[in-house]
């Protein structure tokens, strides 16, 4: 079932979210939910705070080449366990800031461990996109968003934008 994503600003996307405790059918409902929103916005990751749910949950899929074979991602609890001094820097967007991008710099390199959707400990490295949204999708586990990134004054125009948006949402 697809889901509404929040869009900033909602106090809900600045919070810190609550480790998982225990899987449950309903958390793989959710996550399964997560990746049709994701698909569907069209994203490559989706964090459940996103949704309005506040716990440590991501779900991504970076493969864009056409005729790719999709690799969705459900990510429990993940953490950054190692990052590389080499930085990349990505134009970076959000679903929940949509039509707005702007150039953010992190490592380039991500070693991540988290728990996939059966309970098993998974870790991988990631390189690249995958890293810069691992990154990002992480980030708003702990209520960051990439805005936060931003010189004051650019970070101020894109609220102010999507404080209209959400107005003009609302009126419609």
């Amino acid at each position: 079932m697809k889901r509404n994503i929040l869009i900033h600003p909602d106090p809900r996307l600045k919070k810190v979210c609550a480790p998982v405790a225990d899987l449950s059918d309903e958390l793989r409902k959710l996550a399964d939910d997560m990746l049709e929103t994701m698909y569907d916005a069209p994203g490559i990751g989706l964090a459940a705070p996103q949704i309005g749910v506040l716990d440590r949950l991501i779900v991504m899929d970076c493969v864009k080449e056409e005729g790719g074979t999709p690799r969705p991602l459900v990510m429990i609890n993940p953490e950054v366990i190692a990052s590389s001094d080499e930085t990349n820097v990505y134009e970076e967007g959000c679903l929940s800031i949509p039509e707005q991008f702007a150039e953010v710099t992190r490592p380039k390199v991500v070693d991540v461990t988290w728990m996939d959707r059966d309970g098993n400990l998974q870790q991988e490295t990631f390189d690249g996109l995958w890293a810069t949204c691992v990154q990002h999708e992480i980030d708003h586990l702990n209520g960051k968003l990439f805005i936060d990134y931003l010189k004051p004054l650019k970070r101020q125009m894109i609220t102010r934008k999507m404080q209209k948006l959400k107005r003009e949402q609302a009126r419609a």
